[in-house]
């Protein structure tokens, strides 16, 4: 209960800029903030996820010690209602949209750009061996099919990128195109 009052007291008093932004692409789907209208669309399953999820890594980003844990505990009830593990502290453009949020886990260490979509049973993570300090970043408009599994970090996924089914990513991908896994080789078509 508690949880939801560090919540209510972040909304009113912390830093929600960004916040607001990303309630109002990704919630509202308008450009004007409108709450009755926030209050109304957070009742769809995905939109209710992506409104907590926002307003739980907002206070984990920009809240205190007590805000924080909050913050987390609000992620656990979303990991255990929905089966969807974004990591606090993760960096993810406007435009976030999920589908299917059962088995999708995603490093609090990468960087997203915006217009990010992303599929069930999908996997962004990265290797014991990796740094603390190295990032993996997905460019803007970035589509991944369901059961990828992308690894590692100090490596850039491009802009407009469309990664296929069941694909398995540990290089960088250029820009503007589609990279899909055969058996034994991997293969990327260019879209221009």
């Amino acid at each position: 209960m508690t949880k939801y009052l560090f919540a209510l007291f972040f909304i009113f008093f912390g830093n929600t800029h960004n916040l607001f932004a990303y309630w109002k692409a990704e919630i509202i789907r308008r450009d004007k903030f409108s709450l009755h209208r926030l209050l109304r669309e957070k009742k769809t399953r995905e939109r209710n996820y992506l409104f907590w999820w926002r307003l739980a890594n907002e206070m984990f980003i920009n809240g205190g010690k007590f805000t924080k844990k909050a913050a987390r505990k609000i992620n656990i009830r979303l990991l255990n209602e929905y089966g969807c593990d974004l990591g606090l502290g993760l960096e993810i453009g406007k435009g976030l949209t999920i589908f299917h949020h059962t088995g999708i886990v995603v490093t609090s260490t990468a960087i997203i750009g915006e217009k990010f979509t992303i599929r069930q049973n999908t996997t962004i993570g990265r290797s014991q061996s990796d740094n603390d300090d190295d990032k993996l970043i997905i460019g803007d408009n970035v589509d991944i099919g369901a059961h990828t599994f992308i690894l590692g970090s100090n490596f850039k996924i491009g802009d407009n990128v469309k990664i296929g089914a069941m694909s398995f990513v540990m290089d960088s991908i250029p820009s503007d195109c589609t990279y899909i896994t055969k058996k034994e080789s991997r293969l990327i078509k260019y879209t221009k």
